[in-house]
């Protein structure tokens, strides 16, 4: 019998990514491959990209003029690029990179297999197409496989809102839900591998609009359908739009014991000037007025957001808009980030502004947003949560896991295992992270 192949994934960016790349793993696991840590000791090394972030592809480009040296080494060693930013730039990797091997888009990787036999006997291989078929369904999963306590499920990808700063209308598709029947399939199957807490993944995960025995499900009807999954104790989505937050939706959050008390809502922006240049398609005061009805349906939910300043032509009385809007809002966590152009979209094209008042925006916000991510988890002290033990902590006895409000928690002298849903007292607040001890 022969030695397993080595397969070495890096995974850039979003959730899905991280799925994305658990299900590419699975696939080539069909062809004698086994993952490795370590680019070094890999037959496959495959880098699966996100197009969001600042110089996205340059930051690519270089990483694998890294592997340089290695494949000179090891020339039977294969390159692949995946994702988004393989979908973006195309052939021009290879172009510009001749060592690579493959270049597959996000909505191709159930090719794999075959891609990467071609890629064996000596062909460069690209896939970028939008195929009709199904990749999940032509996805098997292997034979069974224990898995941690938490898990993602993708029941979504695409959009159809075109924001003026993304590109993902165009490395990821058109908006489509995965049918609702194959959803809970496979969360059967997770919960039966060790996963406890499933996160719904999409790119507008509450557009989902999946089918059902009798029509298309909304997403908090597939949420009351998973929540039937014996088993399974926690669910979450990831990530929202304020526009396709229906009132099913925020009642699940009032009624559903199994949805966690923590919502993702990107805003943007707080100017309504701004928003309108980004074609988000709500206003501050909607996404106020919006945050208010869910505080009232769920009174503890932890709000998330995501943030962009120094957009094209935003003003300083545009970005106290945005500083307002926090202080109104109170968020939990935030991601934030300075505009970068991505080549292709609308907002590339607009006047930019100056980069070094776009950083000091950015540093006020941050200011603002760490101290109420400090504020709102003191004010958990004291206060008893649940917890999933995810893993073992860095001292001898402890073990950490996430709370309900996803706040990383450390439980001392714990005697809980790996997937042990347990509940605990919060005694004290550190910089990112609760501690907690267990409540008899």
């Amino acid at each position: 019998m022969s030695a397993p192949k080595k397969l070495f994934i890096k995974t850039y960016g979003c959730q899905m990514n991280v799925y994305d790349s658990e299900r590419m793993s699975e696939a080539l696991g069909g062809q004698g491959y086994v993952e490795t840590k370590s680019a070094d000791d890999a037959d496959m090394i495959l880098l699966n990209t996100c197009h969001i972030r600042e110089k996205a592809a340059e930051k690519v480009y270089s990483e694998l003029g890294r592997f340089k040296k290695l494949k000179a080494k090891k020339p039977d060693l294969k390159i692949g690029v995946a994702g988004c930013v393989a979908q973006a730039e195309g052939q021009e990797i290879m172009r510009r990179q001749p060592l690579v091997d493959l270049v597959v888009g996000p909505q191709s990787y159930h090719r794999l297999p075959e891609m990467e036999e071609k890629a064996r006997s000596g062909e460069k291989v690209l896939d970028t197409d939008f195929p009709e078929e199904d990749k999940f369904e032509k996805l098997k999963r292997r034979p069974m496989a224990k898995r941690g306590p938490a898990a993602f499920l993708t029941v979504q990808e695409g959009c159809d809102k075109f924001c003026a700063f993304c590109v993902v209308p165009y490395t990821r598709g058109a908006e489509v839900s995965r049918p609702a029947d194959r959803i809970l399939t496979e969360a059967r199957d997770l919960v039966e591998r060790g996963v406890r807490e499933i996160t719904l993944l999409g790119q507008n995960v509450n557009a989902y609009h999946g089918a059902g025995a009798n029509g298309d499900l909304t997403l908090a009807q597939l949420i009351w359908e998973l929540d039937k999954v014996d088993g399974l104790e926690r669910i979450r989505f990831t990530t929202s739009h304020p526009n396709d937050m229906m009132d099913d939706l925020i009642e699940a959050h009032a009624s559903c014991k199994k949805l966690m008390p923590y919502l993702h809502l990107p805003v943007q922006a707080g100017s309504d000037k701004i928003l309108k240049r980004m074609n988000r398609s709500h206003t501050a005061e909607s996404y106020l007025r919006l945050i208010e009805r869910i505080r009232a349906a769920r009174p503890d939910i932890l709000i998330s957001g995501d943030f962009i300043v120094g957009f094209p032509e935003e003003t300083e009385a545009d970005f106290q808009a945005t500083l307002d809007l926090v202080e109104e809002v109170k968020y939990g966590t935030a991601y934030s980030f300075k505009y970068s152009t991505r080549p292709g979209t609308p907002a590339a094209e607009r006047p930019q502004v100056d980069p070094a008042e776009a950083d000091d925006r950015l540093q006020r916000l941050q200011a603002l947003l760490t101290r109420q991510q400090r504020e709102i988890q003191d004010s958990m002290v004291g206060r008893e949560v649940g917890v999933l033990f995810e893993k073992p902590g860095r001292q001898a006895g402890q073990m950490l896991g996430k709370s309900d409000y996803l706040h990383a928690v450390h439980v001392a002298d714990c005697d809980r295992e790996i997937g042990d849903l347990a509940r605990v007292r919060i005694v004290s607040s550190r910089t990112n992270s609760l501690a907690g001890e267990l409540i008899e």
